[in-house]
């Protein structure tokens, strides 16, 4: 049963456990973006192999998108808030620890410690978002607060990190999480309501297995062949074709079962399936544009971390100002309209890339970040047709869903993009005058990355190997995010069609199945 209705809270209190859910989020999108800045100075003083270094990165999204589904139809059962405080505790937790973090394996089992505690939290908080508003405009302007904090978190992780670095030790990355998750702890428990699903679907084991298996293992093969730059590696498609497995069959019991524990059955509402698209690709150009413009930022514009995260602002503020608009603006104009009209401008800002003649100088690069950050205000409306577009004993699902279309859509545009990307810096660099000359101690690692090319040539005293590896960077950048800009306008169109026209902001839209 529900313990808490939405009726029951007041309209005060509900904005109080909004601030409390976003603020949480904030601390945990920070998390993903501080741990780039922090990674060079922690493998100085741990030294970790390469294999271990990728670990420390990859298992924190990979513990987590396999946790999503199991996370919130736990918290479904068991108690929305209680599985919420547990999430932020088990956070803390795994943060402190890296006191007593001395090797790369310790920091890699804090990193799946705090892939756990993400899986609880994430999920948990749009879920209660859904039924603590009763008023569906209260409801979505909640859920634009809740948009606009994930963007802001993710793009101001670089400079806190920066900030944190220049004057602590890399735990500092770590150790800012604790007193801001007992704040939210305390917070959570006096202010935010309980409430469960009096529906939650059957607890079903093959279901949790198949969708861990499933998950943890196409996230790995997206980022394995994102990290070689190339589809000729066996060991990936071997595990890709085991996660397509596990989720066909992951999907199929789903469809088969009277009351699955995971309802894909929500796919029928065409919202929804619009709303799921949308977060998937403005995640996608969200976590390609950060990648590629931070490493130009810095390789080739010689910024500091600091002032990289400071240059990366433009972003988080389009994007906060966009979230908070488009809700309104979707009561005039429809849903629909803005949704597509969001990913488009996305498009566009990542075409704008492209279009400078001659050398890329910041100013395009601020417009670019305006135009992707106002065009991730699609998620907020993206986030309402989702949650709005399921009922709410399937709130937990819904959240899971988005959640996971987050993880999955930036996994993908860093993948796919940036591997684009290093290919055609590698071809560039293979084709300018003079660097076929240079000998292989200094030739083989500049291939690698732009970080490493500039390395390497202040090392051996090559300085015009900076500028060739820069423009080479800069020209795979440019095409790179022309080919990007032209997937999301192509997503913009088909968001268009599959949203239905007519389509509010209002919960059950009329015509349209929520369920199986």
């Amino acid at each position: 049963m529900t313990d808490t209705t939405p009726t029951t809270m007041s309209s005060r209190r509900a904005w109080a456990g909004t601030a409390v859910l976003s603020a949480s989020l904030l601390v945990i999108t920070m998390d993903m973006t501080i741990l780039n800045i922090a990674l060079p100075t922690m493998s100085r003083e741990l030294r970790p192999s390469g294999e271990q270094l990728l670990w420390i990165v990859d298992v924190y999204s990979l513990v987590l998108a396999g946790l999503l589904v199991a996370a919130s139809s736990v918290a479904d059962r068991w108690g929305r808030k209680r599985m919420l405080l547990i999430g932020y505790t088990v956070f803390a937790v795994a943060s402190l620890l890296v006191l007593i973090a001395d090797s790369p394996a310790t920091v890699i089992a804090i990193r799946a410690a705090l892939g756990v505690g993400g899986a609880m939290v994430m999920p948990t908080t749009l879920s209660l978002i859904r039924t603590i508003f009763a008023d569906a405009k209260q409801r979505a302007m909640a859920l634009a607060v809740w948009s606009a904090v994930a963007g802001l978190g993710a793009a101001v992780g670089p400079l806190v990190g920066g900030l944190l670095l220049e004057h602590l030790s890399w735990h500092a990355a770590f150790l800012v999480n604790v007193p801001l998750m007992v704040v939210a702890v305390i917070a959570g428990a006096v202010l935010l309501p309980e409430s469960r699903s009096d529906r939650p679907g059957a607890w079903d084991w093959p279901t949790v297995g198949l969708s861990f298996g499933g998950m943890v293992a196409l996230m790995w093969a997206i980022k394995k062949f994102g990290k070689e730059s190339s589809l000729l590696v066996p060991a990936a498609w071997i595990v890709f074709a085991g996660a397509v497995v596990a989720l066909t069959l992951f999907v199929r019991r789903g469809l088969r079962q009277d009351d699955p524990m995971l309802d894909v059955g929500l796919f029928r509402s065409r919202p929804f399936t619009g709303g799921i698209a949308a977060a998937l690709g403005s995640m996608f150009a969200l976590g390609a544009a950060l990648l590629l413009l931070a490493q130009w930022l810095q390789a080739v514009e010689g910024s500091s971390p600091i002032k990289t995260g400071v240059q990366l602002i433009p972003l988080a503020l389009a994007a906060a100002a966009a979230s908070l608009i488009a809700p309104k603006l979707a009561e005039m104009i429809g849903p629909r309209a803005v949704l597509a009209a969001s990913i488009a401008v996305s498009g566009l800002g990542m075409i704008v890339i492209y279009l400078p003649p001659g050398e890329l100088h910041y100013p395009a690069v601020v417009v670019s970040l305006c135009l992707v950050g106002a065009g991730i205000g699609s998620l907020a409306v993206g986030s309402v047709l989702i949650m709005s577009g399921s009922p709410e004993h399937r709130a937990g699902n819904a959240a899971a869903m988005e959640e996971t279309s987050y993880e999955l859509g930036s996994v993908l545009g860093v993948a796919i993009l940036g591997s684009i990307a290093s290919v055609m810096y590698r071809a560039d660099l293979d084709a300018t005058t003079g660097f076929v000359d240079l000998p292989d101690a200094v030739t083989a690692p500049a291939r690698e990355s732009i970080g490493a090319a500039v390395d390497v040539a202040g090392a051996a005293g090559v300085p015009g190997l900076a500028d060739m590896a820069g423009d080479a960077f800069t020209v795979s950048m440019q095409v790179t995010s022309l080919v990007g800009g032209v997937f999301m306008l192509a997503l913009a169109v088909l968001v268009w069609f599959v949203v239905p026209k007519g389509t509010t902001l209002e919960p059950a839209q009329a015509g349209e199945p929520v369920s199986g």
